[in-house]
């Protein structure tokens, strides 16, 4: 919810199914945020957020034409053209291999499972999370990700000081950026950074992004 005082958040919502669009926006002004435009298509959602004043958007990865990734490919093009934007993706499968490229586009962005819509504080903590620039993975995502159990949490293995540089790597700041947020030489941060990856047990892949894999892992565990 809104605080008192604060004006709503802005949003535009994109799904090619009328009921569930609906749906969305009526949990979302139930939440306190305005829903300034919903429409169809990813290419509408462009435009619409062209013309400015968003907060951010939530919309549907499988969308006409194709009903494959329309709603990643509009967060990558929206993210090329400069838009910084909260971006939040809904899916009604999870999909690990979008939700590396949602997370590996950078902060401000979420994928969630479409039915958290069923949840309106899920859904409405979510979009309020991305349009603050944070980032937000469903934990059923995640699972599916990094195979980790509950027994034996791999995140447990780090130091409060890689702990912090992995909390940074979340928000988006580079090595560099978190250098300087940390007042650290920029090879220190480097060490933190591989010795995150080894105790996560992240090996290099040609499918996954390791660094975006630590920041979903840490996700999944809030």
């Amino acid at each position: 919810m809104q605080e008192t005082g604060e004006a709503p958040l802005r949003v535009a919502v994109a799904d090619d199914a009328l009921l569930l669009r609906e749906g969305i926006q009526k949990v979302l002004e139930g939440g306190g945020i305005e829903v300034v435009a919903a429409v169809g298509t990813g290419v509408e959602l462009i435009e619409v957020v062209k013309q400015g004043g968003l907060d951010a958007a939530v919309l549907d990865i499988r969308m006409p034409p194709s009903h494959t990734d329309e709603g990643v490919v509009a967060l990558e093009q929206l993210r090329a053209s400069g838009s910084t934007i909260g971006i939040l993706l809904l899916s009604m499968y999870a999909t690990p291999e979008y939700a590396v490229r949602v997370m590996g586009a950078g902060s401000g962005t979420g994928y969630l499972l479409k039915e958290r819509v069923s949840e309106p504080q899920t859904l409405v903590r979510a979009v309020q999370t991305v349009a603050s620039g944070g980032s937000v993975v469903d934990p059923e995502v995640v699972e599916q990700l990094v195979h980790r159990t509950r027994a034996d949490d791999p995140l447990a293995r780090l130091t409060d000081r890689e702990r912090s540089v992995l909390e940074l790597m979340a928000q988006g700041y580079s090595n560099g950026g978190i250098a300087q947020t940390l007042f650290l030489g920029l090879k220190t941060v480097e060490t933190h950074v591989r010795s995150i990856l080894q105790k996560l047990d992240l090996e290099e892949s040609p499918e996954h992004h390791r660094r975006v894999l630590a920041v979903l892992m840490l996700l999944g565990e809030r």
